[in-house]
């Protein structure tokens, strides 16, 4: 199936590794032309170079999207680079190891929102006035199965499901602008330096029995089967597909 992203450009914030290194790489064999962002220059520059040797048109910028400043600076260096820009993955997140409502501390809650809600926020702004001028484009939102459910993440979870009731709102109010909107949930995702990876090195045992119990394919999923179901989002397969979270996460969700 050919997605017709040759020509596209995209923008992946936190694009150096896992899920939006899967994303770029994608996103980059269809053809699309694409702006990495993240803020450790060492391993963005790292997957640039890998994936400009397979032919890809690649661009980066070091900042980072969990501020304003840093996310208006993403956007615009996409812009700088390719004059245009067609697709925005919001991919930047993580619980930063806050906890329970009764003890995520209030420097926990600002940076958890920050990271997962927020600097979708302040991206899509400016990638919108973008869009808008130019007579369409494509937002797409990396969140979680835990946006939808309980986690033990108190910060965590409110900022996911914030993020998939921002994914409805925009898709709706966006529409005018010929702008889709939509949102991935992943379930567990296993990369090598990833949470996943640092709680099955500290404690095997207790993350086989997650597998066990949770899992009902009885494995983690890999970031490449979340950066496809992504691609697909882009495309123009997807045209009429707006305003959704869709899990991809081998059936570990419990929420109809």
């Amino acid at each position: 199936m050919d997605l017709e992203l040759r020509g596209k450009t995209a923008l992946v914030t936190g694009s150096s590794r896992g899920i939006g290194r899967a994303i770029a790489t994608v996103l980059a064999r269809e053809g699309a032309r694409v702006c990495l962002t993240a803020r450790g220059a060492e391993a963005l520059e790292a997957t640039a170079s890998e994936l400009r040797a397979s032919g890809a048109d690649i661009v980066t910028t070091v900042t980072d999207v969990a501020t304003q400043a840093g996310a208006v600076a993403a956007v615009d260096a996409a812009v700088k680079a390719f004059g245009r820009l067609d697709i925005l993955v919001n991919n930047v997140g993580g619980s930063g190891g806050a906890g329970a409502f009764d003890s995520a501390s209030v420097a926990q809650w600002a940076s958890v929102m920050d990271r997962n809600l927020m600097s979708a926020v302040w991206c899509s702004q400016r990638a919108v006035e973008v869009m808008r001028a130019q007579g369409g484009g494509c937002i797409v939102h990396i969140n979680s199965i835990y946006g939808r459910e309980y986690a033990t993440s108190a910060p965590y979870t409110t900022a996911k499901a914030g993020l998939t009731a921002l994914t409805k709102e925009m898709a709706v109010d966006l529409a005018r602008h010929r702008i889709r909107v939509n949102g991935v949930a992943p379930g567990s995702i296993l990369f090598p330096g990833g949470s996943w990876d640092k709680r099955m090195q500290a404690d095997p045992e207790k993350v086989a029995k997650l597998v066990r119990d949770e899992l009902p394919w009885g494995r983690f999923g890999a970031p490449e089967e979340i950066a496809d179901v992504v691609a697909f989002l882009c495309s123009e397969r997807a045209r009429w597909v707006t305003g959704a979270t869709l899990p991809v996460d081998g059936g570990q969700g419990r929420a109809f």
